[in-house]
């Protein structure tokens, strides 16, 4: 239960902020009152999501609430946003998840993974790095797969070696929780599905005219994307050696423990084709004309249909109903203000203080603001909701191409969460395994950082450049 007085003092600095800009900030002249309203409304969230004296999705759909009070908005155009096709696919791909972990195939992909690659320490790290990925591709909670699946794994392995939180930590624990860590924060940048946020950075893309597609967001973040992952637990292990290094007992308890589950189930062939066609559909949808919401929504009626997932599964998914709160909320805010030319004003304002820089020096800037703001933010929600739109806007008004601003911000967002034990929701989780003191996971976290920098700088803008990005 929350903290009454936190509760209260935090409610209170919210409508504070609120009445703050609203009333003290002076209003550009291009902006009518309900505009700054709104914008009001909508900064006075994003402190919110931030601070969390309730919980997010009560906080958007207050602000949802209280956008006819304060502006000419209908209440019907204001919950508009719940019926957006991004927010549908989403919660099509919630229903999906659910089905993946409640019948084992997850935990039967990374045990495969574990088994074909995991006699080495570095090869463990590796596998499931990779399963996290595999499972990225449809499971947008980063929660339910890097913390519901791969995380009760590299504990079992670190316990197989006797290695537990406290003086047999560095045996190998120690190294699994910070290598595995660092590396879902690079699959949850690949795809458009990798994380539940990223679909909104797809929308506010859209606000601007640059339409992100699953297939797109795919091809943009698998290159730069594959050599983070190969890096990234190569860096941890020398920063972070492990006092085990070969690990035969891993690969026979991946084997033992696939083993133990038996054969593919029925359920488990039948949720394995409608995985494989789902993501298929995703890919050719470009060619198809196939909405991937409309795929998304079959694969999971589907399941349900065939009682592969039961309709308690679906009502009883919590994590995906809270993120149909206060994503559909957020969407719809974050279009108000683009339609209402909040996002032209800052572009128009801020771009006139850098008139000197050209939109390439200007971006590497910001992109370095953007990254290492992330210190001040525990969600890559709230990171993007406070900074994504106005850098696009800055960018755009500069004359820099969408498509290399777009994937750049959004992509850099998800790698940020790497750089603290609080950056996104699974970091608690593993952080909380009690095997990497505070001190470490920070400077494990800062200098893969400089990797990830060097990376998608160069080969990223590179394989962009390729791709017709700028």
């Amino acid at each position: 239960m929350a903290n009454p007085k936190r509760k209260i003092y935090g409610l209170a600095a919210v409508v504070l902020s609120y009445f703050v800009f609203v009333y003290l900030v002076p209003r550009p002249a291009s902006l009518t009152p309900g505009a700054w309203s709104i914008t009001g409304l909508f900064l006075a969230t994003v402190l919110g999501s931030i601070i969390q004296p309730v919980p997010g999705g009560a906080l958007v759909l207050l602000a949802i609430t209280c956008v006819p009070l304060v502006s000419d908005m209908k209440l019907s155009d204001a919950l508009a946003g719940y019926a957006d096709s991004t927010v549908w696919l989403v919660q099509a791909a919630f229903f999906i998840s659910r089905a993946l972990i409640n019948t084992g195939l997850a935990r039967r992909i990374a045990l495969g993974f574990v088994r074909a690659f995991g006699t080495h320490t570095l090869g463990v790290c590796y596998s499931l790095g990779l399963s996290d990925m595999v499972l990225a591709s449809i499971i947008p909670s980063n929660a339910a797969r890097s913390g519901g699946v791969i995380l009760p794994i590299a504990r079992s392995i670190s316990e197989l070696y006797g290695s537990q939180p406290g003086e047999s930590s560095r045996r190998m624990g120690a190294y699994l929780m910070a290598g595995v860590y660092q590396s879902i924060c690079v699959t949850a940048a690949m795809f458009f599905t990798g994380q539940a946020s990223n679909p909104l950075a797809a929308q506010m893309a859209g606000a601007f005219g640059y339409k992100v597609t699953w297939a797109g967001w795919l091809i943009a973040g698998l290159v730069p994307g594959l050599f983070s992952l190969a890096l990234v637990p190569w860096i941890v292990m020398k920063l972070y050696p492990p006092e085990v290094k070969h690990t035969p007992e891993a690969a026979a308890f991946a084997h033992n423990e696939i083993v133990k589950m038996g054969p593919m189930s029925r359920h488990e062939k039948i949720l394995a084709f409608v995985f494989a066609a789902v993501c298929g559909a995703w890919v050719s949808s470009s060619w198809t004309g196939i909405d991937i919401t409309v795929a998304a929504l079959c694969g999971s009626m589907a399941l349900l249909l065939i009682g592969v997932l039961k309709w308690e599964d679906v009502i009883g998914e919590r994590a995906a109903w809270d993120i149909f709160i206060w994503y559909g909320g957020l969407l719809r805010l974050g279009k108000a203000l683009h339609e209402k030319g909040v996002t032209a004003a800052f572009a128009n304002g801020v771009g006139a203080r850098f008139e000197m820089l050209d939109w390439l020096p200007l971006l590497l800037v910001a992109l370095l603001i953007f990254y290492y703001s992330h210190y001040m933010f525990a969600s890559i929600t709230a990171h993007l909701l406070a900074m994504y739109a106005p850098f696009l806007a800055l960018l755009a008004h500069k004359g820099a191409p969408l498509g290399f601003v777009v994937f750049s911000f959004a992509c850099f967002a998800n790698l940020s969460a790497g750089l603290t034990n609080y950056g996104t929701t699974p970091s608690p989780m593993y952080f909380a395994q009690n095997y990497v003191p505070l001190r470490d996971w920070w400077r494990i976290g800062f200098i893969v950082s400089l990797c990830h920098l060097a990376v998608w700088s160069t080969v990223g803008f590179g394989w962009w450049k390729i791709l017709g990005l700028w």
